[in-house]
């Protein structure tokens, strides 16, 4: 039996060319990272988005809403097509900047995602932007 996941060293090289595309509303360029048939979920939409023209509204509208918020590579071990990407993102709310750690899976064809869920604890995110949007 052969893995076709990625070693350590494979997984920062991705996530350090990927993850930076979260970054600054940019959905068309986090888009191109993905398959045609890409499917992606998190905490908001559990049930998930399915297909690039998906993928890309979603991440259209996710981006808009946090821009400036920054996801850096913590580290990863390896998975069938690819590896489980830990993560440390610091996301600006309000006149606040939560950091939060999670992880999220990523699976690879012909070197782009056709598959990535995220999973990470929403609770203090979600309370920070309640008091945001109670401030105004």
């Amino acid at each position: 039996m052969q893995f076709s996941g990625l070693d350590s060293p494979q997984a920062q090289a991705f996530a350090e060319k990927w993850l930076p595309a979260w970054t600054g509303n940019q959905p068309e360029l986090l888009a191109s990272f993905y398959t045609d048939d890409a499917f992606y979920s998190d905490p908001a939409i559990p049930v998930g988005v399915r297909g690039r023209s998906a993928v890309l509204a979603y991440f259209r509208k996710l981006l808009s809403l946090n821009p400036e918020w920054v996801w850096c590579h913590q580290g990863s071990i390896p998975m069938r097509d690819g590896f489980l990407n830990q993560w440390h993102a610091t996301i600006p709310v309000g006149d606040r900047v939560i950091g939060t750690v999670g992880v999220c899976t990523v699976q690879l064809r012909d070197g782009r995602i056709y598959s990535n869920q995220a999973f990470f604890d929403r609770s203090e995110l979600l309370d920070a932007m309640r008091a945001a949007r109670s401030s105004m």
